[in-house]
């Protein structure tokens, strides 16, 4: 059984959708043209969407998402972690499957790409953008 504590319930529930990084992502597309919609009500809730266009891009942190390089498992509360992150993983690719599955451009962007080269990850967002709003049908 998960033990959680009430001190780390409310933690959890108070943490906000947007990261600072999402939002310095955010701030950097826009100042370059690119129009879109924050955290859209869309399955999975992805961080940016073109409706217009069926794009969606999702910023996943190293820890929450368990990224293959950085993501480590905390030492205290192990089990509980370890189901937690799981589960994490497992929605992000049924959430991939079903983007997929209705035709939709689907893009993942670890946090780590953004700290190491922030334009260069800024670029590669523009550019997945723009060769999809010029390819209607890929």
């Amino acid at each position: 059984m998960d033990k959680s504590t009430p001190k780390n319930t409310n933690h959890m529930k108070n943490i906000r959708s947007q990261s600072q990084l999402e939002n310095k992502v955010s701030k950097a597309l826009w100042k370059k043209g690119i129009r879109f919609r924050k955290n859209v009500k869309l399955f999975g809730t992805p961080d940016i969407a073109i409706t217009k266009y069926k794009i969606v891009i999702f910023i996943d942190s190293c820890f929450w998402h368990s990224c293959p390089i950085h993501g480590k498992i905390p030492k205290t509360n192990e089990e509980f972690w370890i189901k937690k992150l799981g589960r994490n993983m497992k929605r992000d690719i049924d959430v991939n499957r079903y983007y997929e599955e209705e035709g939709w451009h689907l893009l993942r962007i670890w946090e780590h790409e953004i700290k190491e080269n922030f334009e260069g990850t800024i670029d590669k967002i523009i550019g997945f953008i723009n060769f999809h709003k010029n390819n209607l049908f890929s």
